[in-house]
């Protein structure tokens, strides 16, 4: 009776110390991967208006992010959502009105939509949903934003900078 005893303890000491050491290593991995939750955007008329077709935000060099040696990692994995139909062309839709530190600004493409919150001399990501059949990835640093959303061999880059100057949001298709 005694020897079951013990064998009885030892696996509930191992087992308790495997479900410890589990439950700290994903605690760990997922506490680096989430956003904070988004925050609630007024509805506004000019967010059901129709996209203009064919209007893209103006492109710059200068308004691109630095090159860099090494890819930074994706802050969020990639994901496919079945619940969007994605849009024709690349546009800036409805502004959703004015916050404490910008403008509130969605960019819908053909892979997915992208919302930042647009300062003076910074940009924050809102929130990024890919389309259906898409999945995306986001990169931010303190000078830019970048998220991609992919499909296949199909790849469409919202890119948002502002080191130097206002931010400025460019979409590219390739």
């Amino acid at each position: 009776m005694r020897r079951g005893l013990v064998h009885v303890l030892a696996w509930l000491l191992a087992t308790g110390a495997a479900v410890t050491l589990s439950w700290w290593g994903v605690h760990t991995v997922m506490a680096g991967t989430a956003y904070d939750p988004p925050r609630a955007l007024p509805i506004t008329a000019a967010d059901d208006a129709p996209t203009t077709q064919g209007a893209k935000p103006p492109a710059s060099p200068s308004s691109r992010p630095p090159a860099r040696t090494a890819a930074p990692r994706p802050s969020v994995t990639p994901v496919a959502t079945p619940s969007r139909t994605p849009a024709t062309t690349p546009s800036p839709s409805a502004t959703a009105g004015a916050t404490a530190s910008g403008q509130v600004k969605a960019y819908d493409t053909d892979g997915g939509r992208a919302v930042f919150d647009l300062g003076d001399t910074s940009a924050t990501l809102v929130s990024a949903t890919p389309g259906t059949g898409w999945s995306m990835q986001v990169w931010k640093t303190e000078t830019w934003i970048r998220i991609e959303f992919s499909r296949s061999t199909d790849r469409v880059s919202v890119f948002c900078t502002w080191h130097d100057g206002p931010p400025q949001v460019q979409v590219q298709t390739y």
